[in-house]
């Protein structure tokens, strides 16, 4: 497994080959995290508008149907997410033709899925009747999976830009505009024409740049036998998203089980907030893709393990600070959405907490993929068979002691949090010693940074109700602004700080 030999590059050549990598993980960091933040800008006006306007009975049956309607997607894609970058890597095929294959392949698979859902529409929606434009809800799997196929198309030319484009403007500024122009029309069907419209939005706008960076397929003809093989070489990699996803949704799944519409909503909310961090994690899928079946051709298994620690730290640090941010003044937050959502806070804290305990099983993954597959999904299927136990262990002993219903609410994200963190430990520990070398993304200075933010945040969380406006518009920043001091004067070194220096890439 040693890169010293005679026909190894030499150690300058793979130390440059390491920093050109560095510089491109953190060119796509400074994306997201830009992205991030327009993502936050766009999606608190979408929740403020259907909590308030909408009511959260409404928004809780909407939200189970886009949970069906999203993971039917994520099936649909059929692992390109992420093997794409592995079938482009590994070709000497035009790369145009290899895009055109998946994307004739998540096409088919996402028409499949969506004639079944509109077969059986009771699947979206099973606590309710189905009427109005319910059923053809089914249709927007198309968009969804096209839309991810398509982005991760671009990532593989390091475009993380149209990412941010489609995931964190367009998708979330339409619908955000559009769930409030809808109401005028319906309010029980204003919630799916929205998404509907945002996500047809976001599927033109993937195409656009994949088309600029790909071109036309000139030439390209349907192989069936060879379609065949890209989607049985990625079925593994299919079952191991469908897990990884699953594990977000399986929380939301398993509540509806016992709870009321309205209780869904709650948790919705705080799910949507919860979810912002995550992107900044999974976007970091399709850059690390590309450099880490680079360095695997090149047996470069010592540089693998430092990306991975590397981007692991990062995204930790980055993902404890907005769950910082969001969670002390969890109340405030939530209250934007209505009095009615604040209940939700608990729940908004473990969500919170389990994006940032899962950093190091997404990272670690990201190279599992590539050298063990079928451990690495035997992983993820106990990892959610662990929650699904943990989550009806709590959920009953929560109703046993008959504890209110947002406190029931609040035992599915604990459990989440209790999976996830069994899941990265074991799955940090098998890519280690697959590599060769230690995977830490864990600093001792996070929880220095952690609790100055804390006594920052608590300063403000300790103001009168009618001072909220302050803990929200001057607190979030504030919390983030000492967390990030700390981080960068103790915690970040000369490798970190390249996240936030502008290198070109060759």
């Amino acid at each position: 497994m040693s890169t010293d030999n005679p026909t190894s590059p030499s150690a300058a050549a793979v130390a440059q080959s390491d920093q050109d990598d560095i510089a491109a993980l953190a060119k796509g960091g400074r994306t997201n995290i830009f992205g991030f933040l327009l993502r936050l800008a766009a999606r608190l006006p979408f929740l403020f508008i259907a909590g308030r306007v909408y009511g959260a009975e409404a928004l809780g049956r909407f939200a189970y149907a886009v949970l069906v309607v999203e993971f039917v997607a994520q099936l649909a894609t059929l692992g390109l997410k992420r093997g794409l970058a592995g079938a482009l890597s590994q070709t000497e095929r035009p790369h145009n033709h290899v895009v055109t294959d998946a994307m004739v392949l998540t096409l088919t698979a996402s028409l499949l899925g969506a004639a079944l859902l509109l077969v059986f529409p009771q699947a979206m929606f099973p606590n309710s009747g189905i009427n109005g434009l319910d059923r053809l809800l089914a249709f927007i799997v198309i968009a969804v999976a096209g839309s991810d196929v398509a982005l991760a198309a671009c990532a593989y030319r390091f475009d993380v830009g149209a990412t941010v484009r489609a995931r964190a403007i367009i998708e979330p500024w339409t619908i955000s505009i559009a769930v409030f122009a809808f109401s005028f029309y319906s309010r029980r069907d204003g919630l799916i024409m929205a998404y509907a419209m945002a996500m047809s939005a976001a599927l033109i706008a993937s195409l656009i740049p994949m088309v600029r960076h790909y071109g036309m397929p000139t030439g390209w003809r349907p192989n069936f036998p060879r379609l065949w093989r890209m989607a049985r070489r990625n079925l593994p990699l299919a079952a191991a998203d469908g897990v990884e996803w699953g594990s977000r949704r399986l929380d939301m799944a398993i509540l509806g089980l016992f709870v009321s519409p309205a209780v869904i909503g709650v948790y919705y909310v705080a799910q949507q907030v919860a979810s912002l961090p995550q992107k900044l994690k999974t976007s970091f899928d399709p850059i690390l893709g590309p450099v880490i079946t680079r360095n695997l051709a090149e047996n470069n298994l010592a540089g693998i393990a430092r990306q991975v620690s590397q981007v692991g730290f990062w995204i930790i640090a980055a993902q404890a600070g907005i769950a910082l941010a969001l969670a002390i003044p969890g109340e405030a937050v939530m209250g934007l959405v209505g009095p009615n959502f604040v209940a939700g806070t608990g729940a908004l804290g473990f969500l919170l907490l389990a994006e940032v305990i899962a950093a190091t099983a997404v990272v670690s993954e990201s190279a599992l993929v590539y050298i063990a597959r079928h451990r690495n999904l035997m992983i993820s299927l106990g990892m959610i068979g662990c929650q699904a136990a943990f989550s009806f262990a709590l959920i009953l002993g929560a109703r046993a002691i008959e504890l209110p219903p947002m406190w029931v609410a609040a035992a599915p994200a604990l459990a989440l949090c209790l999976s996830l963190g069994i899941g990265a430990f074991v799955k940090a520990r098998l890519l280690s010693r697959l590599l060769g070398a230690p995977i830490n993304a864990w600093r001792w200075s996070l929880l220095s940074a952690a609790a100055v933010a804390s006594l920052v945040g608590a300063g403000f969380v300790a103001l009168p109700p009618r001072f909220e406006w302050v803990e929200l518009a001057v607190g979030i920043w504030a919390i983030l602004g000492a967390y990030g001091f700390v981080i960068w004067r103790w915690g970040f070194g000369s490798e970190d700080r390249a996240l936030f220096r502008k290198k070109k890439v060759d």
